[in-house]
């Protein structure tokens, strides 16, 4: 008895399917096994996400006002100079036509 090739293709292609499924459901499994050591190694444990979840969302909002506190001040001295440049241009001026 001769299977027509659409039913072999069918199955090997259901095979194939069940197979990766079967795959990544244990890479799946490693990666999480992976991440939980790595976290208890510097120790965080499962029991703490909400508290290091809040710690890291502190400290993204610690980040972000620095960053802009350093724009800010960026931005006061670069007003500070071009002020300072253009009291000297002026007070130059102001020599030159007063001769």
């Amino acid at each position: 008895m001769k299977m027509p090739d659409d039913d072999i293709r069918a199955i090997v292609a259901e095979t194939l399917a069940g197979q990766h499924k079967l795959q990544q459901e244990s890479i799946d499994a490693i990666v999480l096994k992976t991440v939980a050591s790595v976290l208890a190694s510097f120790g965080i444990e499962d029991d703490d996400r909400k508290e290091v979840r809040a710690d890291f969302q502190h400290l993204r909002r610690w980040r972000k006002s620095v960053e802009q506190a350093q724009s800010y001040t960026f931005k006061a001295v670069i007003t500070v100079l071009a002020t300072g440049l253009m009291g000297a241009v002026w007070l130059g001026v102001k020599v030159v036509l007063g001769n």
